[in-house]
Order: C-alpha cells, then structure tokens, then sequence
C-alpha cells in the first residue's frame, strides 16, 4: 500500500517548488504580477487555467521554477491537485492557499496497484500545506478509497470468501472483535440465504462480522455485499456480463473501508460491520429455479433467478443488523445492472 501519510507535510521551510492554484477567472488578475518572461511562457504554454491543467514556469533563478495549476472557482476539491501529482516529477511542492478537499486527489493520483506486474518508479511528489488539519484527514480517506480500489481490482482467484475473511482481519482486527462464520456452520447460526447462495462454490461461504466501539453508544451497522465472484449461477451470465464481475463485492470493500475510517476517527458509535461472502457458482448443489429458502428473519424466497443472489446474501445481512436495534443502517449493495442502466455511470442509486 502506497504510503499516503508521505506525501503530504506541513511546510516546514525545506526548498519546495512553489505550486499555486489558478483560476479561469483569476488568470488575468494574477497575470498581472508576474513578470513579462512568465506571462511569454504562460502564452507559450497556450495555459488558460483550465481545471486539470498545468504550467511549469521560470522563476528567478537560472535553476528556479514553480508550477500553476487549473482549478474551479470556490475552494478545492478532491480532484484538484490530482493530474499535478501525476504528471509533475519527484519533488517536494509547496501549495499557495488552503488545501481544502485536494490532498485526496493528490495521493491517489500517486497510487498504483502493483500486485500483477512490475511498476516502473516515478518517485514521490511530497506537497507542502500550511493547513495542518487536513493532512491527516486526506491521508485516511486515500488510504480507505486505496483499499476499495485494490480489493475491487483483485481476481477471484486470489480474492475468495476466505481471503476477504483476511482482508477485515488484517484492516480491523487489532481493534474490533472479529467473527467468521464459514459454511456448515451457517446453518446452526441462522444464516441459510448465505449459505444458498454460497454452497455450490469451491470456497465455503462466510458471514464476517466486526464490532467495535462503546456498548454504551448509538449501534451503526455497515452492511456490504460480499459475492467474490458472480457467474450467474444456474441462470448464468453471458461471458460480457461475466467479465468483471470480480467487482461483485465492491459493496463490502466500500464497508470495510468506511469502517476503519470510523474507528480512525474514533466515532462515538458502536460499530456492527457485517459482510456476506460467498461466491455464486454452478455445481450439483448449487440452488436451482423454483427453489424455496429460507431466510434469517423467518421468511421464505422462491428463486426465479440464480442471477439474484445478492438480495439473498444482504436480507440475513439485514435481519442481523436489524436485531441489535440500531440508529443507523448503510448498506452497500452493489446490487443490479439496471441502477447503472438509470443513472449511468457517475450517479449512485441511493435509497434511504
């Protein structure tokens, strides 16, 4: 994992290269200050301070120079400083202004997921900040936003129901109680929709559950669904709607990383994450069409699609959550195609 908590640092007088933030409307205005060489290699340059835009000018020095960047008007946002840190050299830069939302952007845009093949080292872009209070924040959520990223990005192969069991422990484990519950035994634990769902694959189904937190406080349960890998099932999909279903347990990657920023922050809550895993596959055992289940909270489901499945896992996820009464419920559920069929790809469907 990329060390995130490095690339940002409070200025501290070390040589920096100055980075100043540049809007559209702004340019003119700051044009005028700068000297005549700036604005010949700013023209030259054709920079027009459009968002995602940079320019690398002279400074004073034979060997001095400083960077304006693009941004949009108001205060900066994840994304502002992000193709700075990615196209910019090794260095330290020092930012003029507020950091703002920024340093999210500019530690992702530094991070590479190196498990299959060999990166080639650009070294670190370290930025400066005199707000002090956002650098810490910014390194946190970049790491949680690296983890979704690199679990979603991991095959099944190497990303089952066990290795996601690993995943919460290894993230959460030297802080919350962690329990796994692992095939057969989710039946004498009254998990039987995870079970169905789970049972035809090579690799057992689990119900993984972190608690953390004062008893005392508020319950909040995170909830995320956890299909490793969705073949459809019996109803199996077609090889285009096959391929990247890797990203199948997107939902609990996001709730695993939402629930060490919680403990991170160390919220006055008491923390239920639960997570289904399992894996939809077609065996002789595997749950058919016209099957009825039974469920944690006392119902039955008929099967009409094998391709469903991930209602099945989230509804034991749901009724476990809901028996400890908490204030709050967030589950992600990575659920249906046709939510992104709706929306299309930048819009969420929330429900609430």
């Amino acid at each position: 994992m990329t060390d995130f908590a490095a690339l940002l640092a409070p200025t501290d007088g070390q040589p920096s290269v100055p980075l100043i933030p540049v809007t559209k409307a702004g340019l003119d205005g700051w044009l005028a200050t700068q000297s005549e060489r700036v604005r010949v290699a700013v023209a030259a340059q054709d920079f027009k301070a459009a968002p995602d835009s940079i320019a690398i000018l002279p400074g004073d020095g034979p060997a001095d120079w400083f960077v304006v960047a693009g941004v949009a008007e108001g205060p900066l946002g994840p994304w502002a400083l992000a193709t700075p840190a990615e196209k910019l050299p090794a260095g330290r830069f020092a930012l003029a202004g507020e950091l703002g939302q920024a340093g999210l952007g500019w530690c992702l845009a530094q991070h590479r997921f190196g498990r299959y093949r060999r990166l080639e080292a650009k070294g670190a872009r370290v930025l400066t900040t005199t707000s002090l209070g956002a650098i810490s924040a910014a390194a946190s959520e970049a790491e949680a936003v690296a983890l979704v990223r690199d679990l979603i990005d991991t095959p099944a192969s190497d990303l089952g129901p066990a290795e996601l069991a690993k995943a919460v422990i290894d993230a959460l484990g030297s802080q919350a109680e962690v329990q796994v519950t692992t095939g057969e035994a989710l039946i004498d634990q009254n998990f039987p929709a995870v079970h169905a769902v789970g049972r035809a694959a090579a690799h057992a189904p689990r119900l993984i559950e972190a608690v953390w937190g004062d008893a005392a406080h508020p319950v909040v349960a995170i909830i995320g669904k956890g299909i490793t890998f969705d073949s459809g099932g019996l109803n199996i999909k077609p090889g285009g709607g096959m391929a990247l279903m890797k990203k199948d347990m997107g939902g609990a990657a996001h709730a695993l990383a939402l629930a060490k920023l919680v403990i991170q922050g160390n919220l006055r809550v008491r923390l239920h994450l639960i997570i289904p895993a399992a894996e939809n596959a077609i065996a002789g055992n595997a749950m058919r069409p016209g099957d009825i289940i039974g469920t944690r909270a006392g119902k039955t489901v008929e099967i009409t699609n094998t391709d469903a499945e991930g209602r099945l896992v989230l509804c034991d996820a749901i009724a476990l959550a809901a028996e400890k009464n908490p204030m709050l419920i967030i589950d992600f559920a990575t659920l249906t195609g046709a939510a992104r069929v709706a929306l299309g790809p930048q819009l969420p469907a929330l429900f609430a």
